[in-house]
């Protein structure tokens, strides 16, 4: 399985950024799904997850309420949307596939990982 993340790139804060997560190798549309991410100087941690039907979804408490996981399984596709963006947000950004079927939110339940994909918030 591969895991090919985009969307990153440079913002202002209080802006948007939409990553994507496309999947090839394999139908992954029975695991959960997931987004970390990891700040120069800092360990990985994790930002929102997603259950295999897309009808259960988890957030770090950081990012509730500005961050939206969603896929679309048709396109075997992750989706993060991010708005309201700020300077601690800075991270290379990981998609991640659980070897399950739910939310969890600790990296050893992730058996695929994608490359990253940068977002850089400016204040």
């Amino acid at each position: 399985v591969q895991l090919q993340a985009s969307g990153g790139g440079l913002v202002q804060a209080g802006g948007s950024l939409r990553l994507s997560c496309a999947a090839s190798g394999r139908t992954l549309n029975r695991n959960g799904m997931a987004w970390f991410r990891q700040a120069p100087g800092k360990e990985r941690e994790f930002v929102a997850a997603i259950n295999w039907s897309g009808g259960s979804t988890n957030y770090a408490r950081s990012v509730k309420g500005r961050f939206t996981i969603s896929r679309d399984n048709a396109k075997n596709t992750v989706y993060l949307q991010m708005n309201s963006l700020k300077p601690e947000d800075t991270a290379v950004y990981y998609c991640a596939a659980n070897r399950f079927m739910g939310v969890g939110s600790t990296d050893n339940e992730y058996d695929y990982w994608g490359q990253g994909t940068l977002v850089t918030v400016s204040s």
